[in-house]
């Protein structure tokens, strides 16, 4: 028997406009080189100046995760050589990072830290180019403790902190275009015994590759350990092709980094009253939100699929406020709104118009078939829903004369059927109520529809 011990270290980017030390813009997709100045590019004698929103938007993402925000930290220099790092070290905090101590479920956080970016490396065959627009970009680096014990719980938490780093308007969590890249850190050990050695899988940018290198590196890990041989601490590579993970270098330690304190910054003193400022300006975090859900009558899975995302809980609401109907609103946005916004990526029907839907099913004007159509006209044209019922013809009939005469003619079309049903057989009354709906072309109300009928019949 054989347990993983996971942690993640996950950088975010942070959503400002310019960089962390300088005015260069931070937009994605512009051509390669176009987004830089001397202070990115490493010039000798060129100075960094610390953005104030990137700071503001580090203490969202602390204090969302229930960190504790430290009022002094300290920027370092990380030294190492790679062709995407102009100066030759990276500007991140060591020692005394930003935060520190927080938690995401049953997972630990050990700490926050802030960093620039490096540039990125794109290769053509043999030769490879350095696009340097991304270097200095201002990151978050959130480090978990080794609380993780499979690729699937890591999964379960690097959604969670996807989800909150987007509802706190830090990160816009685009894995695609790495604005969230994760490094696992896995070992291997028999349950009680001291930590394994453990190896890092470097940069992986989807929630597939995340899954598919732990579980990989897992069974690695096991297959050398029980063929006699021994882990080595290494930072590896995660292969998409092949589903597997390789060397890429032997594991630095702290020491192999250099580290020092950046001699052209101050440290950080962050005042007490900006940080009760920033808490005061969070939004309700998706965990949050959905237990609230919960405990007002809405199942655990329908809460989690309305917490997706923040635009998504907000429309639930704006929704379950304009119709007065909780439950309705969570069952038509979960199965109906979430669809079409599968679909179309767009919410194609305003939340004033689903609660005005919903209180013409509450208040019997409608059926719950002809919703279903009114609904996909409004997806589709963009109508409102009085309208469209009008236009329609679907209006529901709770007249009890138009429904008894509908009833009288389904009853003398099936008159064996209606004999079985007197003869005991209860299940053909379902019958008879669809072909009375069918007469009706599905307008009529059903419980006034059910009453008649088993007036009619006897019963």
């Amino acid at each position: 028997m054989w347990e993983s011990v996971i942690g993640l270290e996950v950088h975010a980017r942070l959503l400002t406009a310019t960089k962390i030390f300088c005015a260069c813009p931070t937009a994605f997709g512009a051509p390669p080189n176009s987004q830089v100045c001397p202070v990115c590019l490493g010039y000798p004698g060129a100075l960094p100046v610390m953005n104030r929103k990137a700071v503001e938007l580090a203490i969202r993402a602390a204090l969302a995760t229930g960190c504790t925000v430290h009022e002094r930290s300290v920027f370092a220099r990380k030294n190492y050589f790679y062709p995407d790092l102009p100066k030759g070290y990276q500007i991140s905090q060591f020692d005394e990072p930003l935060a520190t101590g927080g938690a995401i479920g049953e997972v630990r956080i050990l700490r926050i830290h802030m960093e620039e970016d490096a540039g990125k490396l794109i290769h053509h065959g043999d030769v490879s180019h350095v696009d340097l627009n991304r270097a200095g970009t201002p990151l978050v680096e959130i480090v978990s403790e080794p609380d993780i014990r499979s690729a699937a719980d890591a999964d379960a938490y690097l959604t969670r902190l996807r989800q909150i780093v987007m509802y706190a308007g830090v990160c816009d969590g685009n894995m695609e275009e790495g604005s969230m890249r994760c490094d696992a850190n896995v070992s291997v050990r028999r349950p009680g015994e001291p930590l394994g050695t453990r190896a890092e899988v470097k940069n992986l940018n989807s929630f597939r590759f995340l899954r598919t290198a732990i579980a990989h590196e897992i069974e690695r890990q096991i297959a050398v350990l029980e063929g006699g041989g021994r882990v080595e601490q290494e930072t590896r590579l995660f292969d998409p092709s092949s589903g597997e993970t390789r060397v890429m270098r032997s594991k630095e330690e702290a020491h192999d980094y250099r580290y020092f304190p950046e001699p052209d910054l101050l440290p950080l003193e962050v005042e007490r009253a900006w940080i009760d400022d920033v808490a005061r300006a969070l939004p309700e975090m998706p965990h949050v939100r959905a237990a609230r859900y919960q405990a007002q009558g809405i199942s655990a899975v329908d809460a989690e699929a309305l917490v997706v995302t923040r635009e998504l809980a907000d429309y639930f609401e704006a929704v379950a406020e304009a119709s007065g109907n909780l439950r309705a609103a969570a069952n038509w946005v979960r199965n109906d709104v979430i669809r079409v916004l599968n679909d179309t990526g767009e919410y194609r029907i305003s939340p004033a118009n689903l609660g005005r839907l919903i209180r013409l099913i509450d208040d019997g004007t409608i059926g719950g078939k002809a919703a279903k159509e009114v609904f996909e006209e409004m997806a589709a044209s963009g109508g409102g829903p009085d309208a469209l019922v009008e236009c329609l013809g679907l209006a529901q009939v709770s007249d009890r004369d138009t429904i008894r005469d509908a009833a009288a003619r389904v009853i003398e079309r099936h008159p064996s059927q209606v004999v079985d049903y007197r003869a005991g057989k209860q299940q053909i009354f379902g019958f008879l109520v669809g072909q009375l709906m069918k007469e009706m072309r599905g307008k009529a109300d059903a419980r006034v529809a059910n009453e008649v009928l088993r007036e009619l019949l006897g019963s």
